[in-house]
């Protein structure tokens, strides 16, 4: 077992003991990797797994720094690497099988390593990081140094490969893209370059991307301007420009899953939409490849998306999610698809081993099975993974050979503690939660999210099977906990309930019943000692609402199985007094608390701070709550949430938290005598821990990295070991009898099981490793009901049982009673309808009744208040349309209908105008009238320096007349030049400029302000004409409202039958009338609560009250009805209906009439007469007075439709001219957003323009790099090239002493090379790997150069020696000989990288080249752009109104081209002609004239001259101005309020500056002053050290002058014999010399004649570049 050995926090270790990993068991999450041809390896947690598939065996390695991250393998180099998920994460590399580190690599990434991939050829290693660097960078492992790296932000790479046959192509694809980088090398510096694939569309086709930065196909439109790139509509300048596409132009393409190199460098794609890719590597051309359907169709398989590919020769192999594994059988352009096996669940990695012998298979459940190529070809599962991750684990008693553990599905496995073998498993097939083994049984129990409690037999581990099982309540069940002695099973569920079951087997683990506790329990505690009859229980459990946890500590007896009855109630719940429960509080939360073996302390973990507890219980009893301090607080190094447990003989405590660290304390003073970091935070640290009762064993489950951890002591002694292994033993003991009766019936339960068959619930098939079949667990048809409502069924049995007479008496009585009230109902349905009662009232369930009415009362007040909220957010709605489009506008839209013929005229709605608004105009008309002000004084001035002739004296007045109405014209423009008709509506439009004259943007900005108030204006003026006809309609109606009054009157006294017409408005000249709801609108019945009907009641009483009294009878009005009806005085108008009485003597005959009576039958005749008379005259004038009202209403109405009708035709004019100054306002926005798109895309050609100016710098710099680095390189290889020519020149000179014919058998031999065999490879295992002899890497050339030096020493054995030969002259020889192989070597690798070196030279000059041709086509297409632009500017669109058929052409003389045409007007050109008419007549007397005023003429043209070129002085410094850079000090001068003040500030910090640096300046120059006067004063010691050495030396040079006298007298003679003898030897070494240096002179000859010979024959030919 190899671990790392890198630690990066020291442990504490006391008393020499310290815990180390024995195995770990998870599986895969990612993607599973050959390290060797026999070995695999994955990630688990902080471990990597090594198995061996010939034997099985499993190695870790330990990652000391938290979870692994990524990992790669490199198999010719026996190394893997992974990284760790730290902040900062490091790259770690280690040997195999050694499993030593072997380097550390630190880079720049913030958060994590995504991907990783070695290189076959090299030493190089790939890693890619996700966020926030998106960093590709290329590591040289060996050194430990990145040699280039490169960043891609927002992109996420899925998969990382090297290319096998070229370490140079590195390919990254994501579910987006496809990029291919080409890594590129000059000596020691390395380049990366992306490529991207441009990917087909989802339907394989391929599209044609233009261009969008120089797009070839946009059409030309003369009219409107250069056509632009999209990018240019947007208004992008950016590099996001140069990708920018519109929405419609965006097509969806393929999206890659998986790639895979070929042997000739070529990609395999597999995409979603099941198309299979190729692409080339040289030009990354994509090819989509057809599918050749052969056989018939796959139901449900046509489509394969392939999750992960794995080349193989002829094809590739690819899974999908379906479970196949198929063969694609490439040719060409076409494959085929073939089934090759199936798995049992969808494959998510394929990987061939490094021989490709094997087929490595790895499933989405972690998985693996291994293919094997052989004659038979084998397949079998070399891992088999569980159904989740481990949710519990637990130890078989007693603990020192098997263990347990259990998955979410409930998946139940069992492990050997040595080895970590699988030895069996069940499936269960529920959802299970918690497990525990029983101490005193080799049984098992496992809790479920149903409420469930399955027991299990595991007598014999090999084959576990379910033996009972118990539903306690529908709540999930939490917590499962033995007693130390196994006498009870606590079973914890989130309502909290805690259950007491009796654990023994024999007692068919009987329920005892439960104890109410707080919901949620953290966590179960139990004291059995060995030495009492009881067992001590403690749960825990928060109190979020104050805060606060609460421990609950009960008692349970050993003989409870006995009294069980008489302990609990009828519900089962045990009593509190029998069970002596206390209850306490602790101020502050726990996550976890335990009670010690001595019941009086109480340990506990703080929730929020590191903090480990003790609390003393109170020893004398207490009832109610209490509240326990802390005794003893020790800090906690471990974070997070923590739990405690103790250890079975209860003298440890152990610690574990979110950390992931293993503290194992001393119970008494809670300190750390060892720790174990088994897991990371980064997996949320440790979710339980097991210790075996030996305690040689710990179990530690990770929360979320599905990694199972066997931990074991080391140097593990003394009294911490006798302690626990004395427990061990005692424990055992005392449960030996138990265990042996338990277990003997589990063994009976078990043969009648199999004798009588078990249930279809107990049913257990075992598993073989092959066995890709789960044992299915069947469910009853029955109903199940829970064993709490079991008990509580039973209670209510009984209660009825109880009080069964009283029942029959209480059911008689209401049997008697609802009888009655029939009775009664009847009865009441005889009775009148007041007398009669409401069915309700019979109710005698009055709670019943209150229940429902208040059911109905809330109802209704739901509906009522969700019909209030629907009328609120309908108000709420109606007032915003009505703020936007009615409250907002100043004037309201409204029309106007005719009286008589169906012609509506409407208003302009119009909205107030902003103050910004008006402030802009305002700004615009200010700066107009300045401009014509400043126009009119420069023509005053002309007029001024002008000279006066004698013409215009003569004909002033007739100038100042045409001056006027030149004036008038300039001030008054007519519709034709304006190009609108807004001069109708008396709308001024001198501040418009002409259309001929907007040039720049803020003209025609200024021109859209004023265009917009002239139209304004004209809705303005035509408004107001609006009003006035509005209150000429209003004055109208109310005319003929008055009239018809009287004509009413008039049809009423003359009794006919004609209707009167009143006109009146409708809604669409009254729109506010449609904002008020009128009563009659309303269909729907009003409700009226009681309160408004009382009030409405009481109104209309008093209301009639008060006619009554109004309307009583008085004496007065009584006579005045009876006198004179009713009136005072008769009027005119009763003329019609008074009758004058008969005489009462008429009802007699005319014979019985007397006299009298006779004459007043007369008068009566004659009264009669004339009041008919009066009646027709009157009936005649009042039918006079009707027509003539009439004639006046109908003449008044038609004046006032005639009236409309012109107002209509001025409205059609009005909305003219809108239109045609809202054309006007189009035209200038089109030319302005034309403008700015101009603009954006010549800002964006500058700054590609300086993009690529700055990548030809780059690009520059790096072909000058390059040379120098070339040349410099080849100089170096020039050098070792002439060393290796010079060692060969040398050799016959440096053994020239020996004989010649030995010199040529040396040189014969110093030609010899030794032959390198190369390694056969196995036939099979060549046909096998499809990718053939790969380039061979940095590692094999040194190998080949070991070898070829091993090869050297077999050469310089003695036994190749010549014959003749001396020994020492062999040993130079084979030392030359060995120089001149390695010099060799060198030159043949220098050659190699100046080849390289040249190709990388080229490549950068290409680069260069394209880069230059780039920048010249950039630099083309601004020139056309801006001649556009200029053209743009020049070329205005101006509006012009024609007269409608003034100008009639027919078809064939119909003109289309106008560029040389001048529009102007037939009425300026009558003028012309009448003036030229006039002034031929007044040319003669001009003649005279023009002499006079010739030289005045031309000063005027010269004048005239000198002020257009002031103007476009003037201009150009206009333009100036507006181009004048903007400085950053100017903005802050002129945005900053206190300028000055923020100068001065400066000022100051610079004065205080400059005072500093004044101190500090005469601070350096008093040191330097003080240097000074210290070196002067050295000097001047030096001086006369110097002195004194003079004065000693002119007295040793005259005695030398003298000693030399002495020799000369003395030696003259010795000197002259001397020289002769010098000159004679040299004469005779130079005749020699000379002699040597002919002879040297022919060897070379002859040796460079060979020397060029060998050249040309050996060394590749080297072209100067």
């Amino acid at each position: 077992m190899a671990q790392g050995r890198e630690r990066d926090e020291a442990h504490n270790v006391a008393l020499g003991a310290s815990l180390s990993v024995r195995w770990v068991q998870g599986f895969p999450r990612q993607n599973v990797h050959f390290v060797s041809d026999s070995t695999i390896c994955y990630p688990c947690g902080n471990f990597i797994i090594f198995i061996n598939i010939e034997t099985k065996k499993k190695t870790v390695l330990q990652c000391m720094n938290g979870i692994v991250g990524v990992v790669a393998t490199n198999v010719p180099h026996e190394v893997v690497a992974f990284s760790d998920r730290r902040l900062r994460p490091l790259i770690y590399i280690y040997n195999f099988p050694g499993l030593t580190r072997r380097i550390k690599l630190k880079g720049n990434v913030l958060l994590d390593y995504t991907l990783l991939s070695f290189s076959y050829c090299g030493t190089y290693l790939a890693s890619y990081s996700s966020l926030p660097e998106f960093e590709l960078a290329l590591w040289n492992w060996e050194a430990g140094v990145i040699l280039c790296k490169k960043s891609q932000p927002g992109i996420d790479v899925s998969q990382m490969t090297f290319n096998p046959m070229n370490w140079h192509q590195l390919c990254l694809s994501s579910p987006s893209a496809v990029t291919v980088w080409t890594i590129e090398r000059s000596n020691q510096e390395h380049y990366l370059e992306a490529k991207s694939v441009k990917l087909p569309l989802e339907d394989g086709s391929l599209c044609n991307e233009t261009d969008v930065v120089f797009p070839q196909s946009l059409p030309k439109d003369p009219v409107y301007g250069p056509v632009l790139p999209v990018s240019a509509v947007a208004g992008l300048v950016g590099e996001e420009a140069e990708t920018f596409r519109p929405k419609d132009d965006l097509y969806t393409l393929v999206h890659p899953t998986m790639h895979c190199w070929t042997p000739t460098s070529d990609l395999y794609v597999g995409c979603e939409e099941g198309h299979l890719l190729m692409i080339s590597g040289e030009n990354l051309k994509v090819t989509v490849l057809n599918k050749i359907e052969d056989g018939p169709p796959r139901v449900g398989r046509n489509l394969i998306s392939p999750v992960t590919m794995a080349y193989q020769k002829g094809g590739v192999l690819a899974s999908g999610i379906d479970g196949f594994v198929y063969s694609f059988l490439i040719k060409d352009t076409n494959y085929k698809v073939e089934d090759f096996l199936e798995v049992e669940g969808p494959v998510e990695h394929l990987m061939f081993s490094p021989s490709y012998r094997m087929l490595l298979i790895q499933t989405d459940k972690g998985s693996i099975y291994i293919y094997t190529f052989d004659e038979e070809p084998t397949f079998e599962k070399l891992l088999a993974a569980c159904d989740g991750k481990f949710q519990a684990t637990d130890f078989i008693t007693p603990g020192n050979e098997y263990c347990m553990t259990l998955t979410q599905s409930g998946e139940v496995c069992v492990w050997g503690i040595e080895d970590g073998a699988c030895v069996s498993r069940i499936y269960l097939n529920i959802p299970a939660t918690v497990l525990a083994c029983s101490p005193s049984s080799l049984s098992a129990a496992v809790g479920t999210k149903g409420g469930f409690v399955h027991f299990l037999n595991i007598q014999d581990v090999e084959s576990p099977h379910s033996v009972h099982k118990a539903y306690l309540s529908e709540s999930p069940v939490q917590h499962l906990l033995y007693d130390q002695r196994g006498i009870y099973l606590l079973v914890g569920t989130s309502e909290g309930h805690v259950f007491v079951i009796n654990a023994k087997p024999s007692s068919l683990f009987q329920i005892l019943g439960f104890i109410e506790v707080g919901k949620d329990i953290l966590q179960i505690s139990t004291v059995s000692p060995l030495e009492t009859d009881v067992v001590e229980v403690m749960v825990l459990s928060p109190l979020p609402e104050t805060g606060r946890s609460r421990l609950e500590i009960f008692t349970l007896p050993k003989i409870l199985p006995q009294v069980s009855a008489s302990f609990a109630d009828e519900r089962g719940r045990l009593r509190d007094a029998f069970i002596h429960k206390f209850v306490y509080e602790i101020e502050h939360t726990l996550s976890s608390a335990v009670l010690n073996f001595q019941s009086n302390r109480i340990y506990g973990f703080c929730n929020q701070a590191p903090y480990i507890c003790s609390y003393l219980l109170p020893e004398k009893e207490h009832s109610g709550i209490c509240i326990l301090k802390s005794y003893q607080k020790v800090q906690s190094k471990q974070y997070g949430p923590g739990m405690l447990s103790l250890s079975p003989h209860g003298l440890w405590l152990i610690t574990i938290a979110k950390c992931g660290i293993l503290c194992i304390r001393d119970i008494h003073t809670l300190e750390t005598f060892v720790q174990c970091r088994s897991h990371s935070h980064q997996g949320r640290g440790i979710q339980s821990v097991r210790i075996s009762m030996d305690g040689q064993s710990i179990l530690v489950n990770g929360k979320d990295d599905g990694t199972l951890v066997n931990l074991r002591w080391r140097q593990f002694g003394g009294n911490l070991a006798n302690e626990i292994l004395e427990y061990s033993q005692q424990l055992p003991a005392y449960l030996r009898s138990t265990m042996d009766e338990e277990n003997d019936y589990l063994s009976i339960a078990k043969k009648d099981s199999l004798d009588l068959g078990s249930e279809p619930e107990h049913a257990n098939v075992r598993l073989s490793d092959d066995s890709l079949q789960e044992e299915l667990v069947k469910v009853d048809n029955t109903v199940e009901i829970p064993w709490i409502q079991q008990k509580s069924q039973e209670a209510i049995k009984n209660e009825v049982k109880l009080f069964s007479n009283k029942r029959k008496e209480i059911k008689r009585g209401i049997k008697a009673l609802a009888k009655t009230i029939l009775d009664m109902m009847e009865e009441n349905e005889a009775v009148d309808n007041i007398a009669k009662l409401e069915q309700q009232e019979f109710g005698l369930d009055l709670e019943e009744l209150e229940r429902l009415h208040d059911e109905s009362e809330e109802e209704v007040a739901k509906i009522r208040k969700d019909a209030e909220m629907q009328n609120l957010a309908k108000r709420y709605l109606a007032e915003l349309i009505k703020g936007e489009c009615w409250n907002s506008m100043a004037v309201k839209g409204r029309a106007l209908k005719c009286f008589h013929i169906p012609r509506v005229v409407e208003n302009f709605p119009m909205k107030e105008r902003t103050d910004e608004e008006l402030k802009e105009l305002k700004r615009v008309v200010q700066q107009k009238e300045m401009e014509a002000e400043c126009l009119k004084l420069q023509k005053e001035m002309v007029e001024v320096q002008s000279a006066i002739t004698l013409v215009k004296k003569h004909h002033e007045e007739e100038d100042e007349e045409e001056e006027e109405d030149g004036t008038a014209k300039d001030t008054n423009l007519p519709n034709y030049l304006l190009g609108s008709l807004s001069t109708d509506f008396r709308v001024p439009t001198s501040l418009l400029s002409s259309q001929l004259e907007l040039h720049s943007r803020e003209e025609k900005i200024n021109q859209i302000i004023l265009l917009k108030d002239i139209i304004y204006k004209v809705k303005t003026a035509f408004n107001n004409e609006f009003d006035a006809a509005y209150k000429q309609k209003e004055i109208e109606i109310a005319r003929v409202k008055e009239k018809n009054v009287r004509i009413q009157e008039i049809i009423l006294d003359l009794e006919l039958e004609e209707t009167v017409w009143q006109p009146e408005f409708e809604d669409c000249e009254k729109p506010e009338r449609t904002l008020i709801v009128e009563s009659t609108e309303i269909t729907a019945q009003r409700h009226i609560n009681p309160q408004q009907k009382a009030k409405t009641e009481l109104l209309v009483t008093r209301e009639m009250e008060r006619l009554l009294l109004s309307q009583g009878t008085t004496t007065r009005r009584r006579a005045l009805m009876d006198m004179m009806g009713g009136v005072l005085e008769v009027k005119k108008e009763d003329i019609l209906r008074m009758v004058i009485p008969q005489p009462a003597f008429m009802s007699k005959p005319d014979a019985l009439w007397s006299e009298k009576e006779r004459k007043q039958f007369k008068e009566y005749e004659k009264k009669v007469k004339e009041l008919n008379e009066e009646r027709d005259k009157y009936r005649k004038s009042l039918e006079t007075e009707m027509k003539k009202l009439q004639n006046s209403i109908q003449e008044g109405t038609q004046n006032f439709d005639e009236y409309l009708k012109r107002l209509f035709e001025r409205r059609v004019r009005a909305e003219m001219a809108v239109s045609q100054e809202e054309l006007k306002i189009i035209n200038l926005v089109f030319s302005l957003l034309l403008d700015e798109e101009i603009s954006s895309r010549e800002a964006f050609l500058n700054n590609y323009l300086a993009r690529k100016q700055e990548e030809k710098s780059q690009t520059t710099e790096a072909i000058r790099k390059s040379r120098e680095d070339l040349d410099m390189y080849k100089e170096h290889y020039d050098n070792l090239l002439a060393e290796d020519k010079v060692l060969d020149r040398s050799f016959k000179k440096e053994f020239s002493e020996i004989p010649s014919h030995q010199v040529d058998i040396l040189y014969k031999l110093f030609k010899r090379r030794p032959r390198i065999h190369k390694q056969k490879v196995h036939s099979d295992t060549t046909s096998l790997v499809p990718f053939g002899e790969r380039p061979g890497s940095g590692k094999l050339n040194k190998d080949a150069f070991a070898q070829l030096m091993k090869a050297m020493d077999d050469l310089d054995s003695i036994n190749n020696m010549p014959q003749g030969l001396d020994p020492s002259v062999w040993e130079h020889f084979c030392m030359t000989r060995r120089a001149k192989v390695e010099n060799e070597q060198k030159v043949k690798q220098k050659a190699a990288g100046l080849i390289e070196m040249v190709a990388f030279l080229q490549r950068r000059t290409e680069d260069d080249e394209k880069v230059q041709h780039e920048i010249e086509k950039v630099s083309r297409e601004l020139t056309l752009l801006q001649e556009d632009k200029v053209k743009f500017q020049l070329n205005l669109t101006i509006q012009i109104l024609l007269k409608q058929g003034q100008v009639e052409l027919e078809n064939f003389q119909l003109l289309l081209d106008y560029s040389d045409a001048i529009l102007i007007n037939k009425n300026i050109i009558e003028d012309l002609n009448s003036v030229i008419r006039t002034q031929g007549q007044k040319k003669v007397a001009s003649m005279m004239e023009s002499k006079e005023v010739h030289k005045g003429i031309f000063q005027i043209e010269w004048e005239h001259k000198k002020m257009e070129m002031e103007m476009e002085d003037l201009n150009q410094k206009a333009r100036d101005i507006q181009m004048l850079f903007f400085s950053r000090d100017r903005q802050k001068y002129l945005n900053e309020p206190n300028y000055e003040t923020m100068i001065a500030i400066q000022i100051g910090i610079m004065e205080q500056t400059i005072a500093v640096l004044d101190k500090t300046h005469k601070k350096n120059v008093e040191n330097c002053k003080k240097l000074l006067k210290k070196l002067r004063r050295y000097s001047n010691q030096k001086d006369v050290a110097n002195y004194t050495l003079s004065c000693n030396l002119r007295e040793e040079l005259v005695a030398v002058s003298e000693r030399k006298d002495i020799c000369n007298a003395v030696g003259s003679t010795l000197t002259c014999e001397k020289i002769a003898k010098e000159r004679y030897e040299n004469m005779i070494q130079q005749q020699k010399l000379t002699k040597i240096s002919k002879e040297q002179a022919e060897q070379i000859s002859i040796l460079q004649a060979e020397v060029e010979r060998l050249r040309m024959k050996t060394f590749p030919a080297l072209v100067q570049m």
